[in-house]
């Protein structure tokens, strides 16, 4: 199936608004999430206790909001029994959101971590070693949400392109991690404690790029999560001349 998405292609204004409404949800959704992301990082970097328990606590948000979504597309299944295009939204936000609430559940993650950091001793001088790891997280993250926002398969797969750098960055901010280890034995647990914020970040990266293959998805029909990424370029970008 390769059939270009159309939401307001039914009869029933009502149904269309259904569809949009559910969308809308989960633009909101990717709203609140990556700004308990931004949240997170900054508490992280900058030692901020107060923010860092903030993130924290607000995890509940994430979660009643893909409750909500899940019980209105649940709705739709039930009462509109949608086929073609319209199933595939349907599914394709589902799965998003369940991507959005583990994106939330790792900023929850950083943001215990970054409180033990700044309450703690001897943490401000290593906190601040993953900060580009997450502004690229962060940018990877917006570019999804952008992504589903304007339906644009191009700029999904350019956006899930970013990955392997996040990746490669990760691992070579372990090896640094790990080298300080040997070298101040008395600063592990801090260090570990960096190195576990460090791992959220390149999972919300990994979060990100599903939300780019639902893009995927959802506008072309396609279901590419277990194809490379030059094999999703090759299907779907057209060769520059």
């Amino acid at each position: 199936m390769d059939e270009n998405l159309n939401l307001d292609q039914h009869t029933s204004q009502k149904y269309n608004q259904e569809l949009e409404t559910v969308r809308a949800e989960v633009l909101a959704m990717g709203g609140l999430v990556e700004g308990q992301c931004r949240k997170a990082l900054k508490a992280l970097v900058k030692g901020r206790a107060e923010l860092a328990e903030e993130v924290a606590s607000s995890d509940y948000k994430v979660n009643e909001m893909e409750v909500s979504i899940n019980a209105k597309c649940t709705d739709i299944l039930a009462l509109r029994q949608p086929a073609a295009s319209d199933l595939r939204v349907v599914v394709a936000i589902i799965r998003m959101a369940a991507d959005l609430e583990r994106i939330g559940d790792e900023a929850e993650k950083i943001g215990r971590l970054a409180q033990t950091l700044a309450e703690g001793r001897n943490g401000s001088s290593y906190r601040s070693d993953p900060k580009h790891l997450g502004k690229s997280v962060l940018d990877i993250l917006n570019g999804a949400l952008d992504a589903f926002a304007r339906l644009d398969v191009e700029a999904a797969i350019e956006t899930a392109a970013m990955d392997p750098d996040i990746d490669a960055e990760f691992e070579s901010l372990t090896r640094l991690l790990i080298t300080r280890m040997m070298e101040k034995p008395a600063s592990v647990k801090n260090l570990l404690r960096v190195n576990w914020c460090a791992r959220s970040l390149e999972r919300i990266g990994d979060h990100a790029v599903n939300i780019c293959e639902e893009v995927i998805f959802l506008v072309k029909g396609s279901d590419v999560r277990h194809l490379s990424l030059k094999e999703i370029q090759d299907r779907f970008l057209q060769p520059t001349a």
